[in-house]
């Protein structure tokens, strides 16, 4: 049997807000196998975000994850925040669903799709080889 590329399992989160715990995702399970396309779908404010960005480990400070977040075989919730960030944008990304603040309006959108490439790859930007140059 394959290891599912990504599983979820008994995933709660929580966020600690005026002195409270205020749950926003309890009891969440799911797996993605290779080859799978996965959409979570649900109205607003039921824990899609939240969801994701567990899986990501992008929560702030306040937030309480339980549970576990496997890819493949490595629990993303046990790591390091050094090696976490070798996995995001390498192993997993996620893209975000407000346009207007996922792109920095200051540096070409070429160069930022480029940079997964150039910090996880060590790829470079050459303007002759057709590459985006940074601008400056």
């Amino acid at each position: 049997m394959t290891l599912p590329v990504l599983s979820v399992c008994d995933l709660a989160v929580a966020f600690r807000l005026d002195r409270r715990w205020q749950s926003a995702v309890s009891d969440l399970s799911f797996d993605i196998g290779a080859g799978e396309t996965v959409a979570i779908v649900g109205e607003s404010g039921s824990g899609k975000s939240v969801t994701a960005l567990s899986v990501m480990r992008l929560l702030p400070v306040n937030a309480r994850i339980e549970g576990s977040i496997a890819l493949a075989d490595r629990q993303l919730l046990t790591l390091r925040e050094e090696d976490m960030r070798r996995v995001r944008g390498n192993e997993i990304s996620m893209i975000f669903q407000e346009p207007m603040t996922s792109l920095n309006p200051v540096l070409t959108i070429g160069f930022q799709i480029a940079e997964a490439l150039i910090y996880h790859r060590g790829l470079s930007l050459s303007s002759r080889s057709g590459g985006v140059a940074h601008p400056g």
